[in-house]
């Protein structure tokens, strides 16, 4: 029964409702559908997180994921960040980097640099996972 309780949290948490996200100064950088497609401002598709964790870029190819946990993998599946259950943002190496507070973004110092409009407290690991593979906002 806990095998199939894990994939449906994390199917769960994945599927959201549609998100505007916006840059720091409210400029629209993208957007998030229903159905995981990530796209730029210009509306075209730049890849998808689906609702099993698995993100894709615009060809197909598998970039990462995101596990029930908050674990952020790369397509090698070494953890590349986390976000933890408060919304704060870790890199690799579990440092603080930011926090998803409801749907602002923040840096670590605090201050705003985004925001996800449309977001609901299920679209965490969505957001999380759209900072660290897609947004600009996120400096990899």
């Amino acid at each position: 029964m806990q095998l199939l309780v894990a994939p449906l949290l994390v199917a769960l948490a994945l599927a959201g409702s549609a998100m505007t996200v916006r840059s720091g100064s409210g400029s629209s950088i993208g957007r998030i559908d229903e159905d995981g497609t990530v796209r730029n401002a210009s509306g075209s598709s730049e890849g998808r997180i689906e609702a099993g964790g698995t993100v894709r870029d615009r060809s197909g190819s598998t970039i990462g994921r995101i596990d029930a946990n908050g674990t952020i993998r790369g397509s090698s599946g070494s953890t590349v960040s986390r976000v933890d259950e408060d919304g704060t943002l870790r890199d690799a190496s579990g440092s603080a980097v930011g926090r998803l507070d409801g749907c602002t973004v923040r840096n670590r110092s605090g201050s705003s640099t985004g925001r996800f409009d449309g977001c609901t407290t299920a679209d965490l690991h969505t957001m999380a996972a759209y900072l660290v593979f897609f947004t600009p906002l996120h400096h990899r």
